[in-house]
């Protein structure tokens, strides 16, 4: 499983149409792009990856991430096991809390103890009929408690809405050996106003997520800088520019340790497929 390189991470590839799906994951797995990462806020995440597994070769196919609480684990493990069994060994199973405000919308009082959660659920996975292998599987971590977790448990860690720093600081914890795979948001137009318009609104519901929002101010981000989204915290988050600024974010993250970085490019209709992006990117690659 080719982990290296540069992955796409796509809304647009799990909630769109899914033939437009598949034909963007082909285009991706012949530009050369090493993963396509897809979320799951809901649905039947794993028939989207059945499809793009389906529609592509080379690349690998990863969740970013897989909700625990709305799978079983032992359903979890015997897809895994017939996807691979029929595309090789080409789906990384990325696994995540979530949110409290997301789970306990749904059930008050669900979300609680998340490293226990996720505990229970990994030992599902490998307690199943057929297990998850370790190496094919990866946990969404900020802090340091589930990223240590990520490096005794998983192949890695695939750290969301972060920077270069908090990738130095995952590679830290995470010792020499497991996967960091960050994620990194871009948008590419040179206007900041318009960089503005398209990612401030993305960002402030990101923000909204305890989660996401202690990590920053671990950080250093202050209260300020979350209230009206800075342009020092818009910034740090969102490699906005021409190709060359993406490229440099992508230095940066792989300078701090990261192994494989995952772009979300974002753009003013975010439902939309942004192809013509991906094809800049992947020539501002080669």
């Amino acid at each position: 499983m080719n982990l290296n390189g540069v992955g796409i991470w796509s809304s647009p590839l799990r909630y769109g149409d899914p033939g437009e799906a598949a034909d963007a994951a082909s285009e991706l797995d012949e530009l050369g792009f090493t993963a396509l990462w897809i979320p799951d806020v809901g649905g039947p995440v794993l028939d989207s990856v059945a499809n793009l597994l389906g529609a592509t070769t080379n690349v690998v196919i990863a969740t970013g991430i897989l909700n625990m609480w709305m799978h079983e684990p032992h359903e979890v493990a015997a897809a895994h096991a017939r996807l691979t069994s029929e595309h090789g060994p080409r789906f990384l199973l990325g696994l995540g809390i979530s949110h409290a405000p997301l789970i306990d919308a749904q059930e008050a009082g669900r979300y609680r103890k998340p490293l226990a959660t996720t505990k229970a659920f990994l030992d599902g996975l490998d307690d199943a009929e057929n297990p998850v292998p370790t190496d094919s599987r990866v946990l969404a971590a900020l802090g340091p408690k589930m990223l240590a977790l990520s490096a005794e448990r998983s192949r890695g860690a695939h750290p969301y809405l972060v920077t270069p720093e908090h990738t130095a600081i995952a590679r830290t914890s995470l010792g020499d050996g497991p996967l960091l795979a960050p994620e990194q948001t871009v948008v590419l137009t040179t206007d900041r106003d318009e960089a503005r318009s398209i990612g401030t609104p993305w960002l402030r519901g990101y923000l909204a997520m305890p989660n996401y929002a202690n990590n920053l101010r671990r950080l250093g981000f202050s209260d300020d800088d979350l209230d009206s989204v800075s342009d020092r915290l818009f910034d740090a988050i969102i490699a906005w520019g021409d190709e060359s600024a993406v490229l440099a974010r992508i230095d940066q993250h792989r300078a701090a340790g990261a192994d494989h970085v995952c772009l979300q490019v974002l753009q003013a209709d975010q439902r939309a497929v942004p192809r013509a992006q991906w094809r800049r990117i992947a020539d501002a690659l080669r």
